[in-house]
């Protein structure tokens, strides 16, 4: 072990590592019922220490879904988390999702990294063809910043979710491996995707 701790990932800001229960059990419960984040993912329902507990068991025990903890360099603080769902080994397609629930790393490229390093690993390692993305069409930010890692919007399913009393569109967005090959060898040779 490095005096990283745990790395399985690595990319130019961030660190992807297996969530830890009794590190980061208070952070992700607290993430999970912020109104700021909570406004962009599904969860409508408030999420005791209890519940996350059970997910955290979970974690790890599946080979169709990886969820790993963003954590930013150099301070190696827990940001967020990130994972490939859903894995279909015979279609070599997953599905992506991803929280920045640090308000202070948002919009300062940490996600942008983390999702192409992960992407790296689903393209390289797992040897998928394919990973989408899902992201309510009142969150801008997850919409752009898919699309720099080289996803295409691929449509959208009309007044989808209902959230803070109105219906709200889900904007589909995926991102073939041919597609993604040269938005990543910019990523490598310069930590940018712009």
């Amino acid at each position: 072990m490095s005096d990283k701790g745990v790395v399985f990932l690595e990319g130019h800001k961030t660190i992807l590592r297996p969530f830890e229960a009794s590190t980061d059990l208070k952070t992700v419960t607290e993430w999970i019922n912020d109104p700021s984040n909570r406004q962009f993912i599904l969860q409508c329902f408030p999420q005791t220490t209890q519940r996350e507990e059970e997910w955290f068991a979970k974690l790890g025990t599946t080979d169709t879904d990886v969820t790993l903890a963003v954590v930013a360099k150099p301070e190696l603080k827990l940001i967020g988390s990130m994972g490939l769902h859903r894995i279909e080994w015979k279609n070599r397609v997953a599905n992506t999702g991803t929280i920045i629930g640090d308000p202070t790393y948002r919009d300062k490229g940490y996600g942008t990294d983390a999702k192409m390093t992960l992407l790296e690993y689903a393209f390289h390692e797992l040897g998928l063809n394919k990973v989408n993305s899902a992201a309510f069409a009142t969150n801008p930010r997850s919409i752009a910043y898919s699309r720099k890692c080289g996803y295409r919007v691929e449509g959208t399913r009309r007044q989808q979710i209902f959230k803070q009393g109105r219906y709200i569109d889900l904007v589909e967005l995926g991102v073939l491996r041919r597609e993604w090959e040269p938005v990543w060898r910019r990523w490598k040779r310069t930590g940018s995707v712009a």
